[in-house]
């Protein structure tokens, strides 16, 4: 196929090339093959079936599992591997993990960000226990107040990005529900949250994501791990040290410092202002303004909470505050707070830890197109063990429509082979035709362009660069007619 596709171009040229390969050679979304070559499943059988499934679903994103199948056959064989006892998420996902490794490996620079968080994955069911419990909220029933329990799982999950926002994979991630934890929220009430073990806790996914995306990626002194205010943990912080990474969290305790007489929030009172800087911020109605930030910035000992001060040592942290100068009117006032191991001797570092830790906000994007892109939260699977399976290959698609998204913004004038096959190329050219505004765009930019076209993206002169929406309809689309290419080139042909 790969050769039928190269005369045709070539014969279009002019150039006359006739074609000598086999359509047999030739395989569509060469991408998947590199995600899924790394799986170690008990059975050869699996690995393929993956491979079929991740092909299929990457073919009709956000489609049901009969829909991306086509046939109850292929259907069948879709519910078993979700159901398959011997299979799970580890299995499905060794392979993007070793991607992930070796694209940052191969990523240069110092650091390269590894953002974590967490996202809630509901699901409406009459039977809650077969898949466990997300919340209970209050809900009323005849005049009188009752609890909901809504059923669901939670998903931490850890993604590595380029300081320019480029998303490599991800490194680590952990589904669970809330019943492992059912009874921390009782043992809070009775005892000083401080004093329950780390063990006990829903907290203790940071810390298991921090090793694993750690020792994953096995090269700890470039890593800055990223983390919101849930990540504030000062036994997250003493791992890091141990494990000789770095961090940047934004904080929501008012933490002891020095002597141990003051606290985090008085030194700062006194830290004067390093300087000004300023930030893009986008309210609820999509409309940009510019926030002008006071930065305070100061190096201290931090000390850990009173109940655990014998198992955790003092730890020396800078903290950096950051202040929107004046209140706006249509969104909440800016006021970071972050700490971090790393110096900060200068207005420039300070400002540069702002800039990452707005990278922060990717996380959130990969998570959005899990849920609305892939609509992970549509799925029927009954059991919550089918769901996480299926949860973990449409994770790997996620983050591929985000990759191709984002290599559009942050390495523009790449080459176009990083992204595209020589036959998606082709049908770029054919299906979309080039605007003459536009012959001087950036070889990768202009083949993302068109992509994004067939997924409904104008491309006007003063239209923002596609966002994930078009992408994942114009991977779709693209997917189809390659299919439908193979086929008529198998049948006419051979």
């Amino acid at each position: 196929m790969r050769g039928e596709v190269v005369a045709m171009r070539n014969q279009r040229r002019g150039e006359g090339m006739e074609c000598r390969e086999s359509s047999a050679d030739f395989r569509t979304n060469e991408w998947i093959d590199n995600e899924v070559v790394g799986c170690d499943f008990e059975d050869v059988r699996h690995g393929k079936r993956l491979r079929q499934l991740l092909e299929q679903l990457s073919r009709r994103v956000g489609a049901t599992t009969p829909w991306a199948c086509q046939d109850w056959a292929n259907t069948k064989a879709a519910y078993r591997f979700f159901g398959n006892e011997r299979i799970s998420e580890s299995n499905i996902l060794a392979g993007h993990f070793a991607c992930t490794r070796e694209r940052f490996s191969a990523s240069p620079g110092f650091p390269l960000l590894v953002l974590h968080d967490t996202t809630e994955l509901s699901y409406r069911r009459e039977d809650t226990a077969s898949i466990g419990i997300l919340k209970k909220i209050p809900a009323g029933h005849k005049g009188r107040a009752g609890l909901y329990t809504s059923c669901g799982i939670l998903m931490h999950s850890s993604l590595v990005a380029t300081r320019e926002g480029l998303p490599l994979g991800l490194a680590a991630i952990k589904f669970w529900n809330r019943d492992k934890f059912h009874g921390a929220n009782a043992l809070k009430r009775r005892v000083n949250p401080t004093r329950v073990p780390i063990e006990k806790k829903e907290s203790i996914r940071w810390l298991e994501n921090l090793k694993h995306s750690t020792e994953l990626l096995a090269d700890p002194g470039r890593c800055v791990h990223i983390g919101d205010r849930e990540s504030d943990i000062y036994e997250l912080f003493c791992l890091a040290q141990h494990l000789g990474t770095h961090f940047l969290v934004r904080t929501c305790v008012d933490r002891r410092a020095g002597d141990g007489e003051h606290t985090v929030r008085d030194a700062m009172k006194q830290a004067p202002v390093r300087g000004l800087h300023r930030v893009q911020v986008r309210n609820k109605q999509g409309d940009f303004s510019t926030a002008v930030l006071e930065i305070r910035c100061r190096r201290m000992v931090i000390r850990p909470p009173i109940g655990k001060q014998k198992d955790y040592p003092e730890l020396i942290l800078t903290a950096i505050h950051a202040s929107e100068r004046d209140t706006p009117k249509d969104r909440e006032k800016i006021d970071w707070k972050l700490l971090t191991d790393l110096p900060v001797r200068t207005r420039q570092e300070a400002a540069e830890k702002l800039d990452w830790y707005a990278q922060r906000w990717k996380i959130e994007t990969f998570h959005k197109i899990l849920k609305s892109g892939c609509r992970a939260e549509e799925a029927k699977l009954r059991t919550a063990e089918r769901l996480v399976n299926l949860i973990a290959i449409l994770c790997i698609l996620s983050w591929r429509i985000f990759w191709v998204t984002m290599l559009n913004r942050t390495r523009p004038g790449a080459s176009p082979d990083e992204a595209f096959t020589e036959l998606d190329q082709y049908l770029l050219d054919e299906l979309v035709p080039d605007k003459p505004a536009r012959n001087q765009t950036a070889p990768l930019a202009h083949y993302i362009t068109k992509l994004a076209r067939l997924g409904g993206y104008l491309a006007r002169a003063h239209d923002p660069p596609p966002g994930n929406t078009v992408i994942w309809r114009g991977m779709s689309r693209l997917t189809d007619i390659e299919l439908g290419i193979m086929i008529g080139v198998k049948l006419v042909g051979n």
